[in-house]
């Protein structure tokens, strides 16, 4: 996915919501505030988007027309996954930090994106390995800092993986990177 399609996944989801915002918070959620991220970080055709009003019935809709398999996906390559905002979960205070698109391409709407360090503890909670692959990629790439993301894991609520078995993980990640840096970096990641 690209910074061009993620514009009209969010204009078609206000289109379908009938509502003026959206909220982007899968892994594409990260153009918001990275529109250049590495390829590894934008692999995903898929752009998960809660309406605004966090109305189910809304979230279906977006998803039966926007979603894989639709029309939409067909034509574009690339689909929208309706969604409750309940189906992620993230550090307190998520909400002031997301970043707004709203480009040329965007139309009326706005989306609101999950801050890049609210978006990767969000993915350490739910801890699948493409959900850590993702974070340890954010990390090398430098598009956010450990001792911000380490807060932010904190600041999660109570879910079934206890925040410490995230912080060890965290924690042997950042060494691992800081033992193995990219070629020509000798740097700790921020």
């Amino acid at each position: 996915m690209n910074w061009e399609q993620l514009e009209h996944a969010i204009r078609a989801a206000c289109d379908v919501a009938n509502e003026e915002v959206v909220i982007v918070f899968g892994s594409q959620a990260i153009l918001g505030s990275h529109p250049d991220a590495s390829n590894q970080l934008r692999q995903s055709m898929e752009v998960d988007i809660a309406p605004g009003s966090n109305d189910s019935h809304v979230a279906d809709r977006i998803d039966g027309a926007l979603g894989e398999d639709s029309v939409f996906n067909a034509t574009h390559g690339f689909y929208v996954h309706g969604l409750t905002i309940d189906a992620a979960l993230f550090p307190a205070g998520w909400e002031r930090r997301t970043v707004k698109v709203r480009g040329s391409q965007a139309g009326p709407g706005t989306g609101l994106c999950i801050e890049a360090h609210d978006l990767a503890a969000s993915k350490l909670a739910a801890f699948r390995e493409k959900d850590r692959d993702f974070v340890r990629t954010l990390l090398v790439d430098r598009l956010v800092n450990a001792r911000k993301l380490r807060l932010r894991v904190q600041q999660l609520p109570p879910s079934r993986i206890p925040a410490d078995r995230l912080l060890s993980w965290l924690d042997a990640t950042v060494r691992e990177i800081h033992r193995d840096p990219p070629a020509g970096d000798e740097g700790e990641p921020q």
